[in-house]
């Protein structure tokens, strides 16, 4: 017999009718803009924007960030007047119009320093590259080398955050996972976001927080692969537990979630649920994805024999390159040891060949597959050095302390004009003179060119829509091709 609802109560309509209410409410949070033309349904691909506000350029992207702030005046920033300079002290004048950090608060001079390394003209681009990057200065036709992109953080952490999430203080979701709220996944079987770091690192820590999915929901987290033999911690099964197994106890922790999810419209617990199904595909998409024993010999020549030693920036690279095929949307790389306070000719010499021959290699390698036209490479850390020596200043020895004001990136690939050097800088290369790119623009440029409007990809948090750059941004229209 049919229940009669004609006597039910206000109060029991409202309480069954709330979850109804609660799903059209969720759905013009997450799609505030249903005027663009896009359904309030979530797209197949799982991304809140679909394909993109317009055509991309890009359909991934391979983030090689180095942290600890690479010295733009050792690497491709050239400046020769600092030769005439050498030794004396920076004006005031100039030094002036930066803060320092308070690492050289005691010091009492502030002696110009030039680059001990020499500089060459490579390429049809005639781009000036330090002889520390002599693989890259043979793909210097593939680069746009920006020279002028500043920031608004002096120290490590606050830095890294902000490049990496538009803010200083952690909590905010990282580009990564913008990058897969907005557009979604590409790859049924592997994680949208995946972050390799190398092994060993600096002195200086990096924060699990610049991978974060911030207020987002959870399964837009970077997911980290380690090297070794358990590549995503807790992903293998426990011993004596069979895949089947598995399978079923997962069957009925979904039912029980989602019979939660109905009752508390909690869209977290949806999140649970992808994040638990998703882990069970890994297990066996996750050990093809990282296996680099069948990459044929010439591919370890031109990567370098570190390539060959898992968890080295060489073999994230040829990782990154692996990824990217199987369509994984974006790929972080975070390679530590560029903070050279003291004996900065060593530790720089250092790190630029742990990976100037493999970031070269990766360049190339996409090239030759096809791959570099639908990805976009960037390489970059969180703030320049200074133009001054940071302690005693000797024949062979200087230190360079941070420097917000300016500092060198490039983007390669999909989108971005090859063979080109935007931005210039003063002759000390302390303030940025032409084309300045805040770091809030480099962000706003990366989402342009995934087909992302940067000012439209927002979240409601707390009563305020959040977005990557935050109220601030300007795509860098000079760069685009």
């Amino acid at each position: 017999m049919k229940k009669d609802t004609s006597n039910q109560s206000r109060r029991q309509f409202l309480s069954k009718a709330s979850l109804g209410f609660g799903s059209i409410a969720l759905s013009s949070l997450i799609n505030p803009f249903p005027s663009i033309g896009k359904s309030l349904v979530a797209p197949r691909n799982g991304g809140i924007v679909g394909q993109g506000h317009f055509p991309a350029k890009a359909k991934r992207v391979i983030y090689l960030f180095q942290s600890g702030g690479p010295s733009q005046i050792e690497t491709f920033d050239y400046k020769p007047a600092l030769k005439k300079w050498h030794g004396k002290e920076i004006p005031d004048s100039v030094r002036g119009t930066q803060r320092n950090s308070g690492m050289v608060a005691n010091q009492s001079t502030f002696p110009l320093v030039q680059s001990i390394f020499d500089f060459k003209q490579y390429g049809q681009s005639g781009a000036w590259v330090s002889e520390l990057m002599p693989y890259t200065s043979k793909i210097v036709d593939e680069l746009c080398i920006i020279r002028s992109v500043y920031t608004d953080a002096i120290n490590h952490e606050p830095a890294v955050m902000f490049v990496q999430t538009g803010s200083q203080q952690s909590g905010r979701p990282s580009i990564g996972s913008w990058m897969s709220y907005g557009l979604g996944s590409s790859n049924q079987n592997l994680p949208n976001f995946v972050v390799l770091v190398s092994k060993g690192g600096g002195a200086q820590p990096l924060s699990s927080s610049a991978w974060g999915n911030g207020f987002l929901p959870s399964h837009h987290q970077g997911v980290q692969f380690r090297s070794g033999k358990d590549p995503v911690l807790y992903l293998n099964n426990p011993y004596g537990i069979h895949q089947h197994d598995r399978r079923r106890a997962l069957d009925y922790i979904n039912e029980m979630n989602r019979i939660q999810q109905e009752i508390s419209g909690d869209p977290e617990i949806d999140s649970k649920i992808q994040q638990y199904e998703m882990a069970f595909r890994m297990q066996s998409s996750v050990p093809d994805a990282v296996d680099l024993s069948n990459e044929p010999e010439y591919i370890y020549k031109l990567y370098g024999e570190d390539a060959r030693k898992p968890g080295t920036y060489a073999a994230n690279c040829l990782l990154a390159r692996k990824l990217a095929e199987k369509n994984v949307n974006f790929i972080q790389l975070y390679h530590m040891g560029w903070d050279q306070h003291g004996n900065l000719p060593g530790g720089i010499s250092r790190q630029a060949k742990d990976t100037d021959q493999a970031t070269a290699a990766l360049i190339m390698d996409l090239k030759q597959r096809g791959l570099l036209e639908d990805t976009l490479v960037v390489w970059g850390g969180e703030f320049g050095r200074t133009s001054f020596s940071q302690g005693r200043l000797t024949k062979g020895n200087y230190g360079r302390d941070h420097h917000p004001g300016c500092f060198s990136m490039w983007m390669a690939g999909a989108g971005v004009k090859p063979g080109i050097v935007y931005g210039q800088t003063d002759e000390f290369s302390y303030n940025v003179v032409q084309n300045p790119v805040h770091v809030h623009d480099f962000q706003a440029t990366l989402l342009h060119l995934l087909g992302i409007d940067h000012e439209r990809l927002t979240y409601k948090y707390q009563g305020r829509r959040f977005r990557l750059t935050d109220v601030h941004g300007e795509v860098v229209k000079g760069i685009l091709s």
